[in-house]
């Protein structure tokens, strides 16, 4: 990939405090905007969850080996340009930055065929600027009962809008009903988004989760 077609030069340059996937992915967005780095519309926040808020990824920093982390939801960032494949901008995987979505699809989403379907992944995808306009965070989630932190926040202030303080749960829900953005199954979304889909694309056999 030409740097030209990148919408930032490396990983080093992001804003990244780990646990907290969902204000990288938006300070990345908030980052394409200021810098022009792509058309805004181009660009997309996708979160990864289910129901159960149970979701394997594959070739995360935190995994060991070739088995899978298991998140309750994670957020990827999006590029989508008619000058070249779909790539996808993960600041928690240990594949490449960033990273084509087929290579990503093959290695890190791979298959729901033979997982239980509890695990199975779904994906909300919303644009940039819907993205950046309304989310909002007081990080409440990630609090202990004593009211301590399990992770270290980030240290710029809580992510607010003029509407909400926290509204985290209405993104990393699959219910088409509430949020924002389009919801697609784990085959819908690679073929939606890869150009040259094909029938080999995420087939590797997840045999750790079978039922």
């Amino acid at each position: 990939m030409q740097d030209e077609n990148r919408i930032t030069t490396n990983r080093e340059n992001c804003t990244y405090t780990s646990c907290y996937c969902e204000e990288n992915v938006w300070k990345l967005c908030e980052f394409v905007r200021a810098e022009r780095t792509a058309p805004l519309e181009q660009v997309f926040a996708v979160f990864i969850s289910n129901k159960n808020r149970t979701v394997p990824l594959w070739k995360q920093k935190s995994g060991r080996g070739d088995h899978p982390v298991i998140w309750d939801y994670h957020v990827i960032l999006l590029h989508v340009s008619p000058q070249s494949d779909a790539m996808v901008y993960d600041l928690d995987t240990v594949l490449s930055f960033p990273c084509s979505l087929q290579l990503y699809g093959a290695k890190a989403l791979r298959s729901d065929y033979g997982i239980k379907p509890a695990f199975h992944r779904k994906f909300r995808v919303i644009p940039a600027d819907v993205f950046l306009q309304n989310f909002a965070s007081d990080r409440s989630h990630m609090r202990k009962a004593d009211g301590s932190w399990q992770m270290p926040p980030p240290s710029y202030p809580p992510i607010h809008t003029a509407e909400s303080q926290m509204n985290l749960d209405d993104f990393i829900s699959m219910e088409s009903s509430v949020g924002w953005g389009s919801i697609y199954s784990l085959n819908d979304f690679l073929q939606r988004f890869i150009q040259k889909t094909s029938s080999e694309t995420s087939s590797a056999a997840a045999t750790s989760l079978s039922s």
